[in-house]
C-alpha cells in the first residue's frame, strides 16, 4: 500500500478528466448551444473544456515518457510520437465527421500547422535554448537525414500535388490517386519504422549513446510497462471524446474574431503538441539534442504519414470531400521550412543562429495566418 498510494495520488487529474468528460457528454450539447448569449459562460466553459483536454494530453505524454525511459531509444520517442499523433489523428477524424463538408480543409490545415509549429517554432526554440546554454550541440546526422528523406516527399505529395492534378476538381485527389497516396504513406512509414527500430537503431541514438540512458537515471521505476500503457490509453480517450465538444468554442472564436478557418487547425495542433514540445525543449536544455530531434521530426513524419491515410479513408467511407492542397502562400512557407531544415540538419552540430532563423519563419507563419 505505501507504494501504491503515491502512484494513485499522482493520477489525481484522471478522475477530474473523467467527470468532465461525463458531464460534457451528458450536457455539453445544451451548454454549448448558444455561446454568443453569455460571454462569461463561454469563457468558463471553454477554459474548463480546454483545461481538461490539456490535462489529458499531458497525462498521455507523462506516461509515454516513462515508457520511453523503460524501453530506451529509439523506442521511447517512437512511443511518445505515436501516442501524440494518435490523439491528433483521432481528434481530426472526429471533428471532420461531426463537421461534414464544412470541415473539408481541417486535416490539411492541421498537418500544415504541425509542420510550421514543429519544424520552425519548436526546432527553433530547442536550438536557441540549447545553443545559449551549450554554444553548440551534437546529434546523429544520419537519423535526421532519414527523417527528412521521408518527410519531404510525403509533404510534397500530400500537400502540394493535389493543386497540380486535373483528374478531380480543385485541390483534391481522385479515388485512384488517394488510394496510391494511402499506400505510399503507409509503406514509407512502415519502412522507416523498420529502419528506426530494427536495422539502424544507432542512427537515432545520440553521440556516445547518452540519449538512451540519461533520462532513465533521473527517475525511479514507477510501475510496469503494462501499467503505463493502460494509463496512456485512459488519458488519450477523453481527448478524442471531447474533441467534438471542442468544435463549438473553436468555431465561435473564429466567427467572433473574423479569423480564417485555418485557425481551427492551428488550435488543434497547439493543443496536441504542447506537452510534446515541452519534452523536446527539456531534452535540449539537458544537452540531449538527439532526443529533441527524434521527438520533433518524428512528430512531423507521423502526423503526415498517419493523418493522410486516415482522412482519405474517412472520406472514402463517408463520401465526403477532403481538400489537401495548400495555396500558393502556404506552399512557399512549406518549401522554406523543408529547405531550411535540410540546411540545419546538414551539419553534425547546431547553434543559436540556425534556431533564430527557424523561429523567425514561425513568426512569419503566425502573421500570414491572420493577414494575407
Amino acid at each position: 500500500m505505501p507504494k501504491t498510494t503515491p502512484a494513485l495520488r499522482s493520477e489525481w487529474s484522471l478522475p477530474v478528466i473523467a467527470v468532465t468528460t461525463a458531464l460534457f457528454l451528458a450536457f455539453g450539447k445544451g451548454w454549448l448551444a448558444d455561446l454568443s448569449s453569455n460571454t462569461l459562460r463561454f469563457v468558463l466553459l471553454s477554459a474548463w473544456l480546454f483545461g481538461a483536454m490539456m490535462m489529458s494530453a499531458f497525462g498521455v505524454v507523462r506516461h509515454a515518457e516513462t515508457l520511453a525511459e523503460k524501453l530506451g531509444e529509439p523506442f521511447g520517442t517512437l512511443i511518445l510520437t505515436l501516442a501524440v499523433t494518435g490523439m491528433e489523428v483521432m481528434m481530426i477524424a472526429a471533428l471532420m465527421y461531426a463537421g461534414g463538408d464544412s470541415a473539408s480543409m481541417l486535416a490539411r490545415d492541421a498537418m500544415f500547422a504541425v509542420v510550421m509549429i514543429v519544424l520552425n517554432g519548436m526546432v527553433g526554440l530547442s536550438l536557441i535554448v540549447g545553443g545559449l546554454r551549450y554554444h553548440e550541440q551534437a546529434y546523429n546526422l544520419q537519423g535526421a537525414s532519414a527523417f527528412l528523406a521521408v518527410i519531404m516527399p510525403l509533404a510534397a505529395l500530400g500537400l502540394v500535388l493535389p493543386n497540380l492534378t486535373v483528374t478531380s476538381p480543385g485541390p483534391t485527389l481522385s479515388g485512384r490517386q488517394s488510394a496510391f497516396l494511402i499506400f505510399m504513406s503507409l509503406v514509407l512509414y512502415g519502412v522507416f519504422l523498420a529502419i528506426q527500430t530494427l536495422r539502424h537503431r544507432d542512427y537515432f541514438i545520440g553521440p556516445g549513446d547518452k540519449t538512451a540512458h540519461s533520462l532513465a537515471r533521473g527517475r525511479k521505476d514507477r510501475g510496469s510497462v503494462l501499467y503505463h500503457t493502460v494509463l496512456v490509453l485512459l488519458y488519450a480517450a477523453p481527448v478524442v471524446i471531447l474533441s467534438k465538444q471542442m468544435a463549438a468554442p473553436i468555431n465561435y472564436v473564429i466567427n467572433a474574431l473574423g479569423a480564417p478557418p485555418a485557425l481551427a487547425g492551428f488550435i488543434i495542433s497547439v493543443l496536441i503538441l504542447s506537452p510534446e514540445s515541452l519534452g523536446a525543449t527539456r531534452a535540449a536544455l539537458a544537452n540531449e539534442l538527439q532526443r529533441s530531434v527524434n521527438i520533433l521530426l518524428g512528430s512531423v513524419l507521423a502526423s503526415i504519414s498517419l493523418t493522410i491515410p486516415s482522412v482519405l479513408l474517412l472520406a472514402f467511407f463517408t463520401g465526403r470531400t477532403v481538400v489537401l492542397g495548400l495555396d500558393a502562400v502556404d506552399t512557399l512557407q512549406l518549401i522554406l521550412a523543408l529547405g531550411l531544415s535540410m540546411i540545419t540538419f546538414a551539419s553534425e552540430r547546431t547553434n543559436v543562429l540556425l534556431g533564430a532563423v527557424h523561429l523567425l519563419l514561425f513568426l512569419t507563419y503566425l502573421m500570414l495566418l491572420f493577414e494575407r
